[in-house]
């Protein structure tokens, strides 16, 4: 994927539209429901953009992303993640117009979701619940929610209908027989002022493998027509949001079923939530990157040696990927998936980042994914700030030679044998004493090098 200095550039022009009118209300709504996913750079970016349009306008006047740049106090490279992150959760679409002299774009502004959209999305409720917790989340609850109208039994409607106040007169002479179509719409070039809701956030279904669902229902004997759109647009939300296979969303549709052979959804958003929940000690799923932001890759060329290959395949492959890949295919345990999404939420390294540790630590741990190495690691990489696989690699190497140095000084004031560490073959290993270092480790330790080594190449392959 291309850098964002290929993206967008500070001389190119750009101009905001909006997709129908913004209200007031939808301020409250992005500050309390999407800040908390999103981040204040997106918002900040959002309400910029939106601060260009006039009041009661669809369109802004032509800028360039220099005066971005000032206005945010921000940089390009931000500014184009951010950019991303609205695309990505529904706030923001993009078209942009090439030619030989210059580069032009078209920021239109999406509403957000009305606050009853939100909290029945059983997506971005989900994130949000996880992000701020129970009682703030139940505070936001009672912000966005009034009382009920009362009961119809206790009241009975008398409104006039429209035919019982207006009459339509008929004309009385012939000028009004005439075509008043160019009067009533719109002007060529032009659309009238309005309002289009947002459409609730939906995973793309070609993402969940239905072929195999509807295999495992067929024996089942669940009827196909019980797989409406709708149901599909909630499997495939579900899926990407509880990490749900076919086989076992199977489970959560037949749990689902009701006596007209039609899939609840409520029931199969239930089902979903509580074995995540089972399996998760309590706890919900949170909103990450799933790969390494694109403003972080570092390797935009087509990969030629073996590492820069090694560092496109960590830069477009999730961590869950590479933890699998690298444990020969073995599925990643309860307590290594808790440990995954701590260090990425807790300590915010990059996905990238991610998955370099998760070989080092593979390795120095002899394949156990130890927590408090874990932790260790990546607190530490945090404190320096690590954003690309890149910098990872580098301050892994770096780290194991001073640990290479302070060993031999050790080895040569008290004699004392030294095991030696198994490194990932990234590593540089050209020098002399490594090697010798290296050289001294006891045959299990080799056997087990070797082993891994083997594991590595073959997944690489």
């Amino acid at each position: 994927m291309a850098q964002h200095w290929q993206e967008i550039l500070p001389i190119d022009r750009y101009n905001v539209a909006s997709n129908g009118l913004l209200h007031e209300y939808d301020r409250k709504v992005l500050t309390f429901l999407y800040q908390p996913l999103i981040g204040s750079t997106c918002y900040s970016l959002y309400m910029t953009l939106w601060a260009e349009l006039e009041e009661n306008r669809l369109w802004s006047e032509s800028s360039t992303h220099h005066l971005l740049m000032n206005l945010l106090e921000m940089n390009l490279k931000d500014i184009y993640e951010a950019r991303l992150k609205l695309e990505g959760i529904g706030l923001l679409k993009v078209y942009v117009k090439t030619n030989e002299e210059e580069r032009s774009f078209i920021y239109e502004l999406h509403p957000p979701l009305n606050p009853e959209q939100f909290f029945l999305d059983g997506m971005l409720n989900i994130y949000l619940y996880r992000k701020i917790g129970k009682n703030h989340f139940a505070r936001l609850k009672r912000f966005f929610t009034d009382k009920q109208k009362p009961k119809e039994n206790e009241y009975h409607e008398v409104t006039a209908a429209f035919q019982d106040v207006f009459a339509s007169a008929a004309p009385e002479s012939l000028q009004y027989f005439q075509d008043v179509s160019a009067d009533v719409e719109a002007d060529e070039n032009q659309q009238l002022i309005g309002r289009n809701e947002t459409n609730p956030l939906q995973v793309d279904i070609n993402t969940f493998d239905f072929n195999l669902l509807a295999a495992g229902l067929n024996e089942s004997l669940v009827p196909q027509r019980a797989l409406t759109p709708k149901v599909k647009n909630v499997i495939s939300n579900l899926a990407f949001l509880y990490n749900i296979n076919p086989i076992e969303m199977k489970n959560f549709i037949l749990g689902a079923i009701n006596p007209n052979d039609e899939i609840d959804i409520e029931d199969l958003r239930k089902g979903a939530r509580d074995w995540y929940q089972f399996v998760n000690y309590d706890q919900l799923p949170s909103l990450i990157n799933r790969t390494q932001p694109v403003a972080h890759q570092v390797q935009v060329t087509e990969p030629k040696t073996q590492e820069e290959k090694l560092i496109r395949y960590y830069e477009t492959t999730p961590p869950l990927i590479v933890f699998k890949d690298l444990s020969g295919g073995v599925e990643p345990s309860n307590s290594n998936l808790k440990a995954l999404e701590e260090i990425m939420i807790k300590y915010k390294l990059p996905p990238g980042v991610v998955n370099v540790m998760i070989e080092v630590v593979l390795i120095k741990t002899d394949m156990k994914f130890t927590k408090g190495f874990v932790e260790t690691t990546a607190s530490h990489w945090a404190r320096k700030q690590v954003k690309t696989v890149k910098e990872a690699m580098e301050l892994a190497k770096n780290e194991d030679r001073i640990r290479t140095d302070s060993k031999k000084a050790g080895k040569g004031a008290n004699k004392k044998p030294i095991r030696t560490e198994l490194i990932p073959d990234w590593f540089n290993e050209s020098s002399e004493d490594a090697n010798k270092d290296t050289s001294q480790g006891n045959n299990s330790d080799e056997a087990k090098k070797q082993a891994i080594k083997e594991k590595l190449k073959a997944f690489r392959k």
